[in-house]
């Protein structure tokens, strides 16, 4: 009884059992086992790497030995080493872009002339392509002392044919080689026509190894291959040039040759494997050889139209000939094209949604500018043949003379040509007299005409009457053209020259308060300098009441707040203050390339227009005459009204003065030349330097740019100025016109007056 009561337990107990054991050896299977001992300094003697056995640890815990636990947290006292001051490394960055990004210009041209020649026909290849290109060069060997004006010429020293080509190859690495992809060289009896040698390389791929032209056989033919004939030019890629640098000196000291272009076809063949080649890419060298008694207008021939060289040209008129000839021939092309747009254009507009009327007249033209309020309708100006009705002074009427006169004729001429080519063979008109014309300048489109004509017509029959047509004509924009300029930077150091009469002293206190905290309390590079000007009278005084003494005593206070600074003045005496005769005096005292600021005491200077200054004043290419914001009388322009703290540039506040001629930056050396080429004047009539002033003197004698131009960062306070009789009537009349328009803006004086006629009648 009581075996089977145990054997139905065990049944019963069983699987607890064999669950339980399970569970065990599932669990000690599981887990790592190490060997820990129990020391009095709880440090354990095994080393990193061995394996340890005995007690059981959890191995979501990793195993940190104590001595390594205890080594991260010791503090340590490091020695401290002062780090050695380090140069830091000059970072270079390029003038410019293209230079940054590595974009090259298309195309350079090498002219190869000589000591006889470099005077007339290298002149004559300057005029007929150097505005077409942007980089031509002339390579001599010897020239005279003075090169021609306009021209670059390099001069070699030689007048060895092979020394002057190997010397130009090696200007050309030297200086060129990694700025241009494609390299021209032509003699200077060729003639070029260069708009098509520019869009010849526009063709081309660079990265191939060209040397294009006329292919010649080598004299005597011991030699394979061929070489480009110098007499039409020849063209290189820059790729080929590389591969041909190296190997430049040896060409030099190995081959043997007579002729300039021979040498350089051998030394291509001998060290790049490639010969001249007429054909490129698909694309032809075209040429042409000249004959005697040559007559460019009767030439029709193919060859001659397609030319990009013609060769050879004996002397300069020839090539003015051939030059104008083909320029005639591209005029005609691009006529073509424009007639071609144009039908183009009219052809799709007829598809177009609003039919023909989306096409703009002229058809390619920008459209008419469309104002967005009245303050922004452009004015129309009438004019007759002989009178404008709208007058730089401000006149109702003045009569039209130069480029203006030119304008009005030659749009009447341009109406009747266009009416005619309309109406032909039926009528033949003939300008009778022009009743109206008006026209406008569009700053979107360019110049716009209206003209009521009164025409003659005249029929196939011989009958004749009068009538009247309004036409319609638009002088378009050119194209934009970038003028390259010279480079310069804002850090060049500006002397500011500041003439004072005694009517100048009251304000020189805001003025130098102003420039302080513009240009000394700034630390700028800026040199000031004042310019007492003293009549006799005040001359023989000025040791008992000197009239400055006021205006020395603010310049020490200056100088001793600004320990840094100094401010130089200069006395002159005169009793007729001229521009030019003081410029002299301030001239001799500075070195040839000082930058001068030339102000008056109600200029306010900030850094803004110093920098201008800096920027439009180049050195033998450029001069800059701003033009002031001159702020109108407080007591018209805010008539019962308070005044600001600060005058805004708006239309309310003032105006640009286009009669002051006040400020000038212009560097001593272009000063200096022009007072030169006006001495021959100065010997013939001394008045001139009172009658004329510093914009008047480079305007005309001058070889720089004169540049005037609106400038936002110059203001001046209003001031009454006195103008003095004793200058010439063109500088006195500026004066006047000066005070006059700055009073106030036409609407302000308008109200005073209306003000003034309802006082009056009440």
């Amino acid at each position: 009884m009581r075996f089977p009561a145990l054997v139905s337990a065990l049944r019963s107990m069983g699987p607890v059992i064999i669950g339980i054991s399970l569970g065990f050896t599932l669990s000690l299977l599981s887990v790592n086992w190490t060997e820990e001992a129990c020391y009095a300094d709880q440090r354990a003697p095994a080393g990193r790497d061995e394996q340890p056995k005995g007690a059981r640890k959890p191995n979501s815990i990793s195993v940190v030995h104590d001595a390594e636990f205890e080594a991260d947290f010791e503090p340590r006292i490091l020695p401290y080493k002062q780090a050695e001051p380090s140069t830091p490394k000059k970072v270079f960055r390029a003038k410019y872009i293209s230079t940054e990004l590595g974009i090259r210009e298309r195309l350079f041209v090498g002219v190869l002339t000589s000591k006889n020649t470099i005077n007339t026909l290298g002149v004559a290849v300057n005029r007929t392509i150097s505005h077409h290109l942007d980089s031509v060069v002339f390579f001599t060997g010897t020239h005279n002392r003075k090169p021609p004006h306009g021209m670059f010429v390099v001069s070699h020293g030689d007048e060895r044919l092979i020394w002057n080509m190997f010397q130009t190859m090696k200007y050309i690495f030297e200086h060129y080689i990694n700025e241009y992809d494609w390299f021209y060289f032509v003699q200077d009896d060729v003639y070029t026509e260069a708009d098509r040698i520019k869009e010849l390389v526009d063709h081309l791929s660079m990265n191939q190894e060209v040397y294009m032209g006329c292919p010649e056989e080598f004299v005597g033919g011991e030699m394979e291959g061929s070489y480009c004939y110098g007499g039409f030019g020849y063209l290189l890629s820059r790729t080929l040039l590389l591969r041909l640098q190296p190997f430049l000196e040896n060409c030099r000291n190995d081959i043997l040759s007579a002729r300039p272009d021979e040498w350089l076809g051998r030394c291509i063949i001998d060290y790049t494997a490639n010969n001249c080649v007429s054909d490129a890419q698909g694309l032809h060298y075209h040429h042409y050889q000249l004959g005697k008694n040559f007559d460019p207008n009767k030439e029709q021939s193919e060859q001659f139209r397609r030319a990009l060289t013609v060769h050879p040209v004996s002397d300069p008129e020839e090539m003015y000939r051939l030059h104008r000839h083909f320029t005639e021939i591209e005029l005609q092309k691009t006529y073509d094209e424009i007639a071609k747009l144009q039908e183009e254009i009219k052809n799709v507009s007829a598809d177009a949604f609003e039919g023909n009327r989306s096409a703009q007249w002229p058809i390619g033209i920008n459209p008419p500018f469309e104002p967005k309020s009245r303050h922004d309708v452009i004015k129309w100006d009438y004019f007759t043949e002989e009178e404008i009705y709208s007058c730089i002074d401000g006149s109702p009427k003045c009569d039209l003379h130069g480029i203006d006169l030119l304008d009005v004729a030659d749009v009447i001429d341009i109406a009747v040509e266009e009416l005619n080519k309309k109406y032909k063979p039926i009528l033949h008109l003939k300008k009778q007299r022009l009743i109206n014309g008006y026209r406008r300048f569009d700053p979107t489109r360019g110049m716009e005409y209206t003209l009521d004509l009164q025409l003659e017509a005249v029929s196939q029959k011989g009958h004749s009457h009068s009538i009247a047509k309004r036409v319609h004509l638009v002088r378009p924009l050119s194209q934009v053209e970038i003028i390259p300029m010279p480079y310069v930077t804002e850090s060049t150091r500006v002397h500011a020259i500041i003439p004072l009469t005694a009517l100048d002293r009251d304000y020189v206190e805001h003025f130098l308060k102003v420039f302080a905290s513009n240009a000394f309390e700034t630390s700028e590079n800026i040199i000031l300098t004042f310019l007492f000007i003293y009549d006799p009278v005040e001359a023989q005084q000025v040791n008992q009441n000197d009239i400055f003494a006021n205006v020395k005593t603010q310049i020490n206070l200056y100088e001793h707040k600004y320990p840094t600074v100094k401010i130089p003045w200069i006395s002159v005496k005169t009793d007729s203050p001229s521009q030019i005769k003081f410029m002299d005096i301030i001239s001799k005292k500075h070195p040839i390339d000082t930058l001068f600021l030339l102000a008056s005491v109600n200029t306010n200077i900030n850094l803004e227009f110093v920098n201008r200054c800096r920027m439009n004043s180049i050195n033998n290419w450029q001069v800059f005459f701003p033009i002031h914001f001159q702020e109108y009388n407080p007591d018209v322009a805010y008539h019962n009204q308070p005044r600001p703290a600060t005058v805004d540039l708006l239309k309310e506040s003032g105006h640009f003065d286009r009669w002051s001629f006040d400020e000038a930056c212009f560097y001593n050396a272009d000063y200096m030349a022009t007072r030169t080429k006006m001495v021959a004047d100065v010997q013939e009539n001394e008045d001139i330097l009172e009658t004329l002033d510093i914009y008047d003197i480079f305007v005309k004698y001058s070889g720089v740019h004169v540049f005037r131009a609106v400038e936002p960062a110059l203001h001046q306070n209003y001031r009454y100025q006195n103008c003095n009789p004793r200058l010439s009537e063109d500088i006195y009349h500026r004066c006047v016109q000066s005070n006059l328009e700055g009073v106030g803006s036409p609407s302000q004086l308008a109200m005073l007056l209306f003000e003034q006629e309802q006082g009056n009648s009440t």
